[in-house]
């Protein structure tokens, strides 16, 4: 064998090397994808490598990132910027791409090869490995997350732990006792940094004698008393621990009848008119052979309450008012036609479905019957008495709109809450069934919040300037009914709350102190969801409140409005009136097809005269006179008059959002032009108080301090304000990754959702085949 010697290299450079030193290179950093947690919050699954959809037909735009479960929310947490210029309301508790479990309705979780599909239920096993998860949440949003890149087992872990930690088996399971331990109580019992959770409130909680003491003053109701034989929750345990009865009714009388009324549920006090006319809530009497003895004895006694002694009548609202599994189904079906149903159908056939649906049907019923009682109260000077079987649930919508009609002072924000608090909160409402949060019985859900909200909202937009806040306002205050940290919509009665906190502080030790249980912040304290500047959305431009400034010749003076500073352009004609009447008997006994139908107009062509009942002449008065913004407000119920409320049903859907449309651009110009006036007003104010010798110091061209109520604020003279890019109908909210409704597997959604009452149906997805 030869040996071959190795060549040596003749290529020669004459560039000097490249100098490289890794030590002093600087290297971009990597952010971690990590979700923000709240104190109790903690981290339960998580995968990453997930794509969350954006579009409803390619992929473009979507968004890559990680998605975490909490005992909490889901969280997807992303470096990817959304792909359109949009705004959305700013959430303290939530991140922008979160959702809080107690919202979450249906998962969902699909294998695009195997061709399968499964409705997760708790504790439920998966036997194929998901592709994608669709999450269907109890605010309308429909949320997919696609696993094409990340790894099986982890995507299938994190799908089980969300359909787990979203249907809670125990209402100490919620999030919300957790938090409120950690975030408000240390390890001694004492106040953490001395929060006290809803202890700035400037609104009454009625959880004390002396808040129901300041309403009864208030309302001017002095043979009226505050009762405290419930305390400790002793007599009946969804009532409240202090109660409001008229004077003549001893405490040991109370104690002799409430074995009578159906779980001890006595006559509740809700407000007094000034002509001492009383509004009072009533369950119903379980005893037949005591039903005589006893409405005798309590009619009495209400009977003495007022100043002319004047009667009582009594209305049954089971008798003449859709049930709540009646409207359970229609906003099912409301929510199917706005969401579900593609908006490629015809307009006639849209509104033909809607009309179908009957929510509208509903929200004109309990306008009506509750137009119905303001009639009694306010013409006819008598009490009224709404009963319900057990007072929980149709009377909390009911007396809530009377009042609204009536007092002005619930149509502040202040007000408002208060009402909320006290005919809601405090008089039992069933939040923890009717909002379902623990998922155990469908029947007992029925979304009669939102029905009263839309109500609301229907006056709203017939008396825009009557109201301090906005369908904004209305909106957000819905959707905080998913965050489980307020005590507000967590729990079917004050006891319990207390009784479950009890429970929670003993199992993990926290020290109670003087305290009887844990104290939850209420939803009112807003601060803990929104900036300033945010909750700034809330209030109304228009609204005329009493003692609402102006200026007169240079002077800012206390004003209130006058009959001859209203408009009557939102009235309707004396004609219409018959359509919100009752059927010419000064009764509220009316057969319930009757009470939810419009009238038939009568045949002019008769010759004989027509018969006005009382009814109907104090409407028709009413009618003809211009509205008085600080007094009784008594919404028009044509259908003409009623429409879908549009911000609340459609603010996720792309095709119904208007770019640079809708309400928010009247709310945009009259922001500004609000927050014009009040410069203009704080510069008089300091051109008045100005002495000679502080003039010099002044200088009224400077800008003022940004203390304004409106959010969009006056542009300068020498620049017009337009309307902003990220301005929409949907405003201030977006569809942008919030609606996401691709077909599975080839089939469209609508037909799983043929007005079940959940959003797939679990039979239709053979689940037990899986």
């Amino acid at each position: 064998m030869f040996s071959v010697k190795p060549l040596k290299p003749t290529f020669k450079s004459y560039l000097l090397p490249v100098q490289t030193d890794l030590k002093q290179t600087p290297q971009p950093p990597i952010k971690k994808l990590e979700a923000k947690l709240l104190p109790g919050e903690i981290v339960v699954n998580e995968v990453s490598f997930v794509r969350k959809c954006i579009g409803a037909d390619s992929s473009h735009g979507d968004l890559w990132g990680k998605l975490i479960c909490t005992n909490f929310k889901v969280s997807f947490i992303t470096h990817d910027a959304l792909p359109k210029q949009r705004f959305q309301v700013a959430n303290r508790l939530l991140g922008e791409h979160d959702v809080p479990l107690a919202c979450v309705e249906q998962v969902v979780t699909v294998n695009d090869a195997k061709g399968k599909q499964k409705v997760l239920c708790s504790n439920q096993k998966l036997k194929f490995n998901p592709t994608e998860l669709v999450l269907y949440c109890k605010d309308f949003r429909i949320i997919r997350f696609r696993f094409d890149e990340a790894g099986p087992q982890s995507a299938k872990k994190v799908c089980l732990a969300i359909a787990h930690y979203s249907q809670p088996a125990d209402p100490q399971l919620l999030f919300g006792f957790e938090y409120i331990g950690k975030q408000y109580y240390g390890s001694l019992g004492e106040r953490v940094n001395g929060v006290d959770p809803g202890g700035g409130l400037q609104m009454p909680l009625f959880d004390r004698p002396s808040e129901w003491d300041r309403e009864i003053k208030r309302t001017g109701a002095a043979e009226w008393r505050v009762c405290s034989i419930n305390e400790g929750y002793v007599v009946s345990p969804s009532l409240p621990e202090y109660v409001v009865v008229p004077v003549s009714l001893a405490d040991q009388d109370l104690k002799q009848y409430l074995c009578f009324f159906t779980a001890h549920r006595i006559p509740l006090w809700c407000w007094n008119h000034p002509n001492g006319s009383a509004l009072v809530r009533m369950a119903s009497i379980s005893d037949p052979l005591q039903q005589r003895k006893l409405d005798q004895r309590i009619c009495s006694a209400i009977t003495k309450s007022h100043p002319q002694r004047s009667d009582v009548l009594k209305s049954d609202l089971d008798k003449n008012l859709p049930n709540i599994q009646d409207i359970q189904a229609a906003f099912v079906k409301v929510r199917q036609i706005c969401v579900i149903e593609p908006f490629e159908e015809s307009e006639e056939k849209w509104l033909s479905s809607m009309e179908s649906s009957r929510w509208l049907e509903y929200v004109r019923a309990f306008l009506k019957h509750s137009a119905e009682v303001v009639y009694l109260l306010e013409g006819k000077h008598v009490s009224v008495i709404l009963q319900e079987e057990e007072d929980r649930d149709l009377s909390c919508v009911v007396s809530s709109l009377v009042q609204l009609m009536l007092d002005p002072h619930f149509r502040s924000l202040t007000g408002f809450q208060s009402l909320v608090q006290k005919e809601w909160v405090m008089a039992g409402h069933r939040f923890l069934h009717r909002c379902n949060h623990l998922k155990k019985n469908d029947k007992e859900e029925s979304p009669l919040f939102q029905l009263f909200l839309d109500c609301v909202w229907q006056i709203i937009n017939q008396y825009p300037a009557a109201f301090e806040f906005t369908e904004t306002y209305l909106t957000v205050l819905s959707d905080s009914m998913w965050i489980p940290v307020f005590s507000t919509f967590l729990f079917n009665c004050p006891q319990q709350r207390t009784e479950n906190s009890m429970d929670f502080a003993k199992s993990k030790c926290i020290p109670m102190g003087e305290e009887k249980a844990l104290r939850f912040p209420p939803v009112w304290d807003w601060s803990q969801q929104f900036t300033p500047k945010d909750q700034a959305l809330f209030n109304n431009p228009m609204y005329v409140g009493k003692g609402a400034t102006c200026v007169q010749n240079g002077t800012v003076k206390s004003f209130r409005r006058t009959k001859k500073n209203y408009s009557s352009t939102l009235r309707g004609m004396p004609s219409s009136l018959r359509n919100i009447l009752m059927d010419g008997h000064d009764s509220l006994t009316l057969t319930r097809r009757n009470s939810l139908v419009p009238r038939l107009k009568p045949d002019f062509s008769q010759i004989r005269e027509v018969v006005e009942s009382p009814t109907e002449r104090f409407f028709r008065d009413w009618v003809s006179r211009p509205a008085d913004l600080q007094g009784m407000l008594i919404p028009q119920l044509l259908p003409s008059h009623l429409a879908l409320w549009r911000l609340y049903f459609l603010r996720w859907v792309p095709e119904a959002s208007i770019p640079k449309g809708g309400p928010v651009t009247a709310y945009h110009k009259l922001s500004q032009l609000a927050d014009e006036v009040e410069k203009l007003q704080s510069q008089l104010r300091q051109y008045k108080g100005a002495t000679p010798a502080s003039t010099p110091t002044s200088n009224p061209s400077a800008p003022p301090s940004d203390h304004s109520r409106m959010y969009f604020k006056a542009g300068s003279t020498h620049e017009p304000s337009s309307i902003p890019e990220y301005l929409s109908s949907s405003f201030p909210f977006s569809p942008v990754g919030n609606m996401c409704r691709r077909s599975i597997l080839g089939t469209p959604l609508s037909k799983f959702l043929n007005g079940a009452k959940t959003w797939l149906s679990t039979e239709t997805l053979a689940n037990e085949a899986l």
